[in-house]
């Protein structure tokens, strides 16, 4: 059953490894059993003896008490299939050995991994053959620039790719060239950028918050979203640009002059690293006061060095301490794009000078608080 359990009985079937007749050793009864309990080691070796599976190799002992007994020393299991059929598996090395004789005859480039993963392939017997259609079908179309749903084999959908695409990544990474493969891209959720298939769109969205920015015939203030390839055709350099990671902040923001607003996607800027145009805006970042928060304005000023925060800083925070609350795993690490004064707060945070694991989210800033800050900064502007 070890044997079994470790995947060596199932692999032998793939490397032809020829192990029996295999000799088992057993742990044998010593002097001192044979003396105190001599019954039940007669009974121990007679129970072995009819054991159809075995062959028994024996040996004489000489007792000084019970004389000469002959007792096994070990067992041999002659064939493959007497092991099988005393482990009942019988069935489940015929299925594999099936799945391998399909495998040579369809993609032998399986092979290797059959023989590293032979359990793993037995479990999927079931779906072994829509498997294998699916890896010959992205040999033929290696980098197909197509979406998921597209992809046609027949008796294969979706969401069976998208359920083994862990299983599929180990296939493809084996048989594929490597200019078929985008070896930057891990894990299951980036199956489809591994392999050149297309990805969900990721939309950006927006609003307008002055009615001169005539984006949409008849509508003043438009809420928006595009995809990021549309939004970074747009021609909106020169705006006011505000960024919002609060959906209910984002909604309340009011009209603002040559004034936009982005609802924020936390951590992930990739989609707005190629929106040129934003590089001419003046960009304006709100986000919690905790250390995540300047965690992600100092990601985000990677993209565009010339963002400010807003309503980030240490009077804001005092003015709401009623609405102090508690970040779940702070930041600890160093930042090195905030401004002095950024920095000086988030280290205070960050090194619990002020309350432990202290946090302002965003929405909790009043409103008040809000337009006579945003009515400043344009006076100002």
């Amino acid at each position: 059953m070890r044997l079994w359990e470790r995947g060596e009985l199932l692999r032998d079937v793939v490397t032809a490894r020829e192990r029996f007749p295999l000799r088992l050793s057993l742990s044998t009864p010593g002097s001192g059993d044979i003396t105190e309990r001599f019954d039940l080691v007669r009974s121990w070796a007679d129970q072995l003896a009819l054991t159809k599976a075995l062959r028994i190799e024996w040996q004489e002992i000489r007792h000084r008490v019970q004389g000469t007994q002959r007792l096994p020393l070990s067992v041999w299991i002659d064939t493959l299939d007497g092991a099988l059929g005393w482990i009942g598996k019988r069935r489940e090395l015929e299925r594999f050995a099936a799945q391998v004789a399909a495998t040579r005859e369809t993609n032998e480039a399986l092979i290797a991994w059959m023989a590293k993963r032979p359990l793993t392939a037995l479990e999927l017997h079931a779906e072994w053959e829509h498997l294998l259609a699916v890896v010959n079908w992205f040999m033929l179309h290696p980098r197909p620039g197509i979406y998921l749903r597209q992809v046609d084999v027949a008796g294969v959908h979706t969401k069976f790719i998208e359920k083994h695409r862990s299983i599929l990544t180990e296939m493809l990474d084996l048989v594929l060239p490597a200019e078929a493969i985008d070896m930057t891209k891990t894990g299951i959720n980036q199956f489809a950028a591994r392999y050149g298939l297309l990805e969900k769109p990721i939309r950006i969205r927006f609003r307008i918050l002055d009615a001169d920015i005539n984006l949409i015939n008849g509508c003043s203030f438009p809420d928006i979203a595009l995809d990021a390839d549309s939004f970074g055709s747009l021609n909106l350099g020169g705006k006011n640009v505000f960024i919002c990671e609060n959906e209910t902040n984002f909604l309340a923001l009011p009209q603002l002059p040559n004034a936009i607003v982005i609802f924020g996607a936390g951590y992930g800027w990739q989609a707005l690293a190629g929106c040129e145009w934003l590089k001419h805006c003046s960009i304006y970042y709100w986000g919690d006061i905790d250390t995540h928060g300047f965690g992600i304005l100092n990601q985000l000023r990677s993209y565009f060095e010339h963002v400010d925060s807003f309503l980030m800083d240490r009077a804001t925070l005092k003015n709401h301490q009623i609405f102090w609350g508690v970040e779940d795993k702070p930041l600890q690490a160093d930042l090195h794009r905030l401004t002095s004064e950024e920095n000086n707060l988030y280290n205070d945070l960050r090194d619990n000078r002020i309350r432990t694991c202290l946090r302002l989210e965003q929405e909790h800033v009043s409103y008040g608080w809000l337009c006579a800050r945003l009515q400043n900064l344009f006076k100002a502007s």
